[in-house]
């Protein structure tokens, strides 16, 4: 039987003091009443949590490891914090990308308002809930474009497909690939050489992340609710790439989509210099899923 939630709300004061009787080192009271009224212990508890003691049966107590510091837990959370961006400019600028090759494609093979016509699409595929949901994005977006041709064309929500694609969330974009016709998948990820289905599935992981990122939540050891596959190379298979139910796989698949761009050498740079300080304990590798060379991961270089 589940039992009822009777934990009272602390304040920031009672808070630190529980952490202090916990075992957690607090060298500035000050700074860290400040931090727990920014960013909330609840939130906190996260990042503290891989600093808890493990007892005998590995059950993990409220007690702090010895000379566990404050500062260590906000040194965790920044890092984290750091990522998401940087996962966030990856993403975005891939996004962007796949955008472009897929309103490139379906333009010239079917022309501006070929998206409307479902015989253009996979016979299987929910052409009326997509086209539905491109509608209403199209109809609240409050952008200068979509306003100018609101007002000059007919035929508003429809728009051609270079147009509608600005507006387009990447979870629309990545149902619009999925429900392409194999020729034209194959048409446009033979662009990043990868599989047609392949890219389906990371479109569809990319998506999952990008919400990860979008609501802040925790990203840097989060065991993956959906995996992404792995295509066939060596390179992205045990031993050379261990696991992918963690974040260094996902920062392996974004290195290798921006380098279809011939983009992404900057961005990979701002990654080693985030990642290289923690990754020099092989507990956080592990947690993220990087194996000891990690910089030397062929796919990484």
């Amino acid at each position: 039987m589940l039992e009822s939630y009777q934990k009272p709300a602390l304040t920031f004061v009672q808070q630190l003091q529980l952490l202090s009787e916990r075992g957690l080192i607090i060298n500035d009271y000050d700074h860290a009443m400040l931090q727990l009224g920014t960013i909330s212990y609840y939130r906190l508890s996260a990042y503290w949590y891989p600093f808890r003691i493990r007892d005998e049966h590995e059950y993990v107590t409220s007690d702090f490891i010895e000379d566990t510091n404050f500062d260590d837990v906000i040194t965790l959370y920044e890092f984290d914090r750091q990522l998401r961006l940087l996962v966030t400019d990856a993403i975005e600028r891939i996004e962007v990308y796949i955008r472009t090759l897929i309103s490139y494609h379906l333009s010239h093979e079917y022309g501006a308002f070929g998206h409307i016509n479902p015989a253009n699409f996979h016979p299987q595929f929910n052409h009326g809930q997509w086209l539905t949901k491109l509608e209403e994005e199209a109809t609240r977006s409050s952008d200068a474009f979509i306003t100018h041709y609101k007002n000059k064309y007919a035929g508003f929500p429809t728009l051609p497909i270079w147009v509608i694609t600005e507006v387009m969330s990447l979870g629309s974009l990545s149902f619009c690939y999925q429900g392409l016709n194999h020729n034209d998948k194959r048409g446009i990820s033979n662009k990043l050489g990868l599989h047609h289905m392949c890219l389906r599935d990371w479109l569809h992981k990319l998506t999952y992340i990008r919400n990860v990122c979008a609501h802040h939540s925790r990203l840097w050891n989060r065991e993956l609710a959906i995996r992404p596959q792995r295509p066939r190379s060596l390179e992205w298979n045990p031993p050379v790439t261990p696991r992918n139910d963690r974040i260094f796989y996902i920062l392996l698949m974004l290195r290798y989509l921006l380098k279809t761009t011939n983009n992404g050498d900057s961005w990979c740079q701002q990654c080693n210099e985030l990642i290289e300080p923690l990754a020099q304990e092989g507990k956080w590798r592990a947690a993220m899923g990087m194996p000891d060379n990690w910089k030397e991961h062929p796919l990484w270089k």
